[in-house]
């Protein structure tokens, strides 16, 4: 099999040409290829598939082997990977697990993401909870660095309040500089502190609108790298127009039996 290793702020991902339609892997194949000792390694794993509403369309699975929800930075390294690929264009629509959306490649090679709307951010004991594409929680906190992120992360992501199916988890500190926020994640799937999350980073910035009742562009420091978010709101409550932007690169390309 002829694979390729994408990553996004650090967010690293496996990428298969499936327009043929003959790729067939299993759970426990994809669960193999993506362990950091046994296989390749990665966060993740993406098919690019043919389809007849968008330029492609895009299956992602979690690095359990499971289907997951939408992924930001992999949504952005898939754009890139189409672009390797051939399918050479400014402006891209794509189909991922929850619906259409749109990306563009900018003059500076950053990748521009355009999110679904967020209609609602609910307050729950753990902290602010919304779906940006994916579940998450965002938790305002202090001394980020030395927070136990795998400990506290897998036991409110195991929290019956978002039982059956969990939810990703991050924690965001404000730095001194307005706007700018830093910011680490438990993602469910991967069961682990990943070095950023594309609809992690997305969520927290909608969360420092609303806290801080202030519309503006932020950015946000992962140990992986950068990330822009933008949006629009007038109530603080609703959010449209929200688009992710960040770096998306190949890491290397090679061959693997998989049994």
């Amino acid at each position: 099999m002829h694979f390729y290793k994408y990553q996004g702020a650090g967010n690293d991902f496996i990428l298969l040409d499936n327009r043929s339609g003959q790729l067939q892997l299993n759970t426990s194949q994809i669960r193999k290829l993506c362990d950091r000792r046994l296989g390749i390694g990665a966060d993740g794993l993406m098919l690019l598939n043919t389809s007849n509403e968008a330029d492609f369309q895009m299956t992602y699975f979690n690095a359990d082997g499971k289907p997951g929800s939408l992924c930001g930075n992999g949504s952005r390294c898939i754009i890139r990977f189409a672009h390797d690929l051939g399918i050479r264009k400014t402006n891209y629509d794509f189909i991922a697990s929850d619906g259409p959306h749109q990306a563009e490649i900018l003059a500076d090679g950053n990748i521009r993401l355009q999110m679904h709307d967020v209609s609602q951010i609910e307050v729950a004991d753990q902290g602010f909870f919304l779906n940006t594409g994916s579940p998450h929680l965002v938790q305002l906190v202090t001394q980020l660095d030395s927070l136990d992120v795998h400990t506290i992360g897998n036991a409110i992501r195991h929290h019956p309040r978002f039982a059956p199916g969990g939810t990703n988890v991050n924690f965001m500190e404000r730095t001194n500089q307005p706007g700018h926020v830093r910011v680490r994640t438990f993602e469910r799937g991967v069961e682990a502190e990943t070095l950023s999350c594309g609809t992690g980073v997305t969520a927290c910035a909608l969360v420092l609108a609303q806290t801080d009742q202030i519309i503006r562009e932020t950015y946000i420091h992962t140990r992986g790298g950068d990330l822009q978010v933008s949006y629009q709101t007038k109530d603080f409550e609703q959010f449209r127009e929200i688009s992710l932007i960040g770096p998306a690169e190949k890491v290397f390309e090679a061959e693997m039996d998989v049994k």
